[in-house]
């Protein structure tokens, strides 16, 4: 990858695309090690995990110990409470084989109750702080799903100075007028204090139709027509200032990467409205949060 961006006020000069390692979550190791020898191939120097997925950071142990110092690490907390997140950040960092992240996330925080228990006295905030100060973490972001998200976000950056934020953005999702509003509010605010904007779901086709079988490892249908996903990320990647994490599954994976590659060998430039609404209507696009 050519394309890199600094990641917020880090320090950091990211790649602009993210490896998502939620595809580690349910394979063996070496699929694992293959998965991350093609990520290294491509150059991508950001790697972004969670407790939560799976054996992730158990998968990433061997590649992080011969290559700890090529990367950006990431990893997220889901605990809602001081202790149990700083019990979690701990285990993290065992399970991950090193001494640091460079940036912990505050989980999926979305859900109002959720919310107001993260930034209350004893809440997940307050454990990490305490990492970051202690030199377990060097930044704090947040992330989150569904409709609500970008607002929510905007109302998290009033009460820490996070470092970074993640969330849905793809063509499909674009079309709620009230997410996108949400979404370029909380865009603007990012660019004015130096935050870095991570993108999730930029390949999404539609959610999985129940009973359907399902050919990717992903908890919502993905493209996977090369042409389709080429498009798909372009429109993404198109708009300056964000980042993409890739896809939840080792095997449409390559197919996004080489998808960047030939963007970045052609010169990227953002599909048109006419370019999208072709690839709505040939492949049933469908905005997975409603």
């Amino acid at each position: 990858m050519r394309s890199t961006l600094a990641f917020g006020r880090t320090g950091h000069e990211s790649t602009r695309v993210i490896f998502g390692a939620a595809a580690l979550s349910e394979v063996t190791q070496d699929e694992a090690d293959e998965t991350l020898a093609l990520v290294r191939r491509h150059g991508i120097n950001h790697l972004d995990t969670a407790a939560s997925y799976g054996e992730s950071e158990l998968r990433l142990a061997p590649f992080l110990a011969e290559h700890r110092d090529e990367v950006f690490l990431a990893t997220k907390t889901g605990e809602r409470t001081r202790e149990a997140a700083w019990a979690e950040i701990n285990r993290s960092l065992e399970r991950l084989g090193v001494d640091h992240v460079d940036l912990l996330q505050l989980h999926n925080l979305v859900d109002e109750a959720e919310w107001q228990q993260a930034y209350a006295p004893d809440g997940v905030l307050e454990a990490a702080v305490r990492a970051r100060d202690e030199g377990l973490v060097r930044n704090v972001g947040v992330t989150g799903h569904g409709v609500t998200v970008a607002r929510q976000h905007l109302r998290s950056l009033e009460r820490f100075d996070f470092a970074s934020v993640l969330l849905p953005y793809n063509y499909a999702m674009a079309q709620n007028r009230a997410y996108l509003d949400d979404f370029e509010a909380l865009a603007a605010l990012c660019d004015e204090r130096g935050v870095a904007m991570q993108t999730i779901k930029a390949i999404t086709k539609a959610p999985w139709i129940e009973g359907a079988e399902r050919h990717a490892a992903t908890w919502y249908e993905p493209l996977t027509d090369a042409g389709a996903i080429e498009t798909a990320v372009a429109w993404v990647l198109g708009r300056p200032g964000v980042f993409l994490n890739t896809v939840g599954d080792i095997h449409v994976l390559p197919t996004v990467l080489d998808a960047v590659e030939r963007l970045e060998a052609e010169g990227l430039r953002r599909p048109d409205e006419d370019a999208m609404g072709e690839l709505s209507r040939a492949w049933g696009l469908e905005p997975l949060f409603v």
